[in-house]
């Protein structure tokens, strides 16, 4: 089996906020349909976000709404990337633990309330 495109798909009350996000946070453009909204990168499907009113955001870390999935993105300048994830509407859940080596990562959640990571090396922070 070959698989053409690999695309992360969210549920989402609100598709314009939430697409927007992911476009922002990805360098994308965002191709919206009536209850669909995919965000291309680079011409390439890369996350989708399907219209569910009655989503209920998960509730991290206590589990009593379950995650299901979230998305780690390992970045090169965590500064940086938390600055512009901050800018398009994200909040943070989980700050890092300031690991003095190693890896270290923070957990998010986008507009919908789906958390996602963003993590790096220590080492190549400077820290």
């Amino acid at each position: 089996m070959r698989i053409k495109y690999q695309v992360v798909a969210f549920d989402a009350a609100d598709l314009a906020t939430e697409s927007r996000f992911w476009a922002g946070v990805l360098d994308g453009e965002v191709d919206a349909d009536d209850g669909w909204h995919m965000v291309i990168v680079d011409g390439t499907p890369r996350v989708g976000v399907q219209l569910a009113p009655g989503d209920t955001p998960p509730d991290w870390p206590s589990g009593e709404t379950s995650q299901q999935v979230h998305l780690d993105l390992w970045v090169e300048d965590f500064a940086e990337a938390h600055a512009r994830v901050m800018a398009l509407g994200a909040t943070v859940l989980q700050a890092a633990s300031g690991a003095a080596t190693g890896e270290d990562f923070q957990v998010y959640a986008d507009p919908a309330g789906h958390p996602f990571c963003l993590c790096w090396l220590v080492a190549e922070q400077g820290s």
